[in-house]
């Protein structure tokens, strides 16, 4: 009698312990956001921990949002060389991903139609991985001409409908133009603007954390 009663308080035992790992949520760890980009997410001129993935990391913790945001930003990269990097990026397996590109394909004149190839293959390769995207948009150089710019501008907002990610429409708001946010060079945003883009952009990046989140990651 005492060798069942043993049995059938380990067969409770062991019942118990089953129903605890089904229904005792996982412990989610981090999501891993890939922050792909040039130089503006590299962080170009920048004192370290002052870039862009380090700020907006930052800023997310701050907010309760357990996150690594990976810099994978190349200062002089085009949409081409994204595209031609993405698999290693991937092998870092993001959760999430950031895509800034195409800003030095307007400033070397690149035929606005291969920027927006390159992009969408980015964002299918991206989707393919089931990593859910926010593209941020980019605008031309107004020097390069008006018709230039109605080409490229537009294909941030059309990449976004077409493959409905995520869109923050000009990743420079706010910092553009602005000598007391931007580097000597005018082109590139100090810390202070790098706080701002964050800052405009958070809400974003939350909304992207969440859709990694449901996609269960």
């Amino acid at each position: 009698m005492r060798t069942g009663f043993f049995k059938n308080s380990f067969i409770t035992a062991a019942a118990a312990v089953a129903l605890a790992l089904v229904f005792t949520p996982a412990v989610a760890g981090p999501i891993r956001i890939l922050a792909l980009g040039s130089s503006l997410t590299q962080g170009f001129g920048l004192p370290p921990g002052t870039e862009f993935p380090a700020v907006l990391q930052a800023r997310l913790k701050a907010a309760g949002i357990d996150t690594i945001v990976i810099n994978a930003g190349v200062s002089g990269d085009t949409s081409a060389g994204g595209l031609a990097r993405l698999d290693w990026s991937l092998a870092d397996h993001p959760k999430a991903a950031i895509v800034e590109l195409g800003s030095n394909d307007a400033l070397r004149g690149l035929p606005p139609s291969e920027t927006e190839k390159n992009l969408s293959a980015i964002v299918e390769k991206l989707k393919s991985a089931h990593v859910p995207v926010l593209l941020c948009g980019m605008k031309a150089p107004r020097n390069l001409g008006t018709d230039y710019a109605k080409e490229f501008d537009p294909i941030y907002a059309r990449l976004a409908t077409k493959y409905h990610v995520l869109l923050f429409p000009f990743f420079l708001d706010g910092v553009a133009m602005d000598a007391k946010l931007n580097q000597a060079d005018g082109m590139h945003p100090n810390a202070a603007g790098v706080k701002v883009i964050v800052a405009r952009m958070l809400p974003y990046v939350k909304t992207l954390v969440a859709a990694a989140r449901k996609a269960g990651h």
